[in-house]
């Protein structure tokens, strides 16, 4: 199933995959936005699975690393809608929902927070950059197609 598009001149059709990642980026990154919402508001049924330092340590972020966070965050659950819409944007948002990420993982080394998290938070951020980045790549390429306008 493939809609039409017009990009400039030309005719082009919406790949069916873009459906399909732009879907699984939304539902990827709706977790994430799940989970900042569920940590910001301090519930404690989400954080019973974290350990008390772990807790700790996200309630002694600087006001900065919580902007970063944010924009991580939400920048890549507006760059998933914004490719499901078509839309050029998703390129610029999904990127820098990418660099916030990575500003977060080395606020993460430097300041202790990767001893707290344990080998499963560090193999978490790596999934998680490595979808991040991903999603940058595939909006790029639909973009440089003239699938995104």
């Amino acid at each position: 199933m493939s809609t039409s598009i017009v990009t400039g001149d030309t005719a082009g059709k919406t790949p069916w995959h873009l459906w399909l990642v732009g879907g699984v980026a939304m539902l990827w990154n709706a977790f994430g936005g799940f989970d900042y919402i569920m940590t910001q508001t301090r519930n404690a049924a989400y954080l019973a699975q974290f350990t008390a330092e772990q807790r700790a340590y996200f309630e002694s972020y600087p006001v900065w690393m919580e902007a970063v966070w944010g924009i991580g965050v939400w920048g890549a659950v507006a760059g998933s809608l914004l490719l499901l819409l078509r839309l050029k944007l998703a390129f610029h948002a999904l990127l820098a929902s990418l660099i916030a990420f990575a500003i977060s993982v080395v606020y993460g080394q430097t300041s202790g927070g990767n001893a707290v998290m344990g080998s499963t938070g560090l193999i978490f951020s790596a999934v998680i950059f490595l979808l991040g980045l991903g999603f940058v790549m595939y909006s790029r390429a639909m973009r440089r197609k003239g699938v995104l306008r």
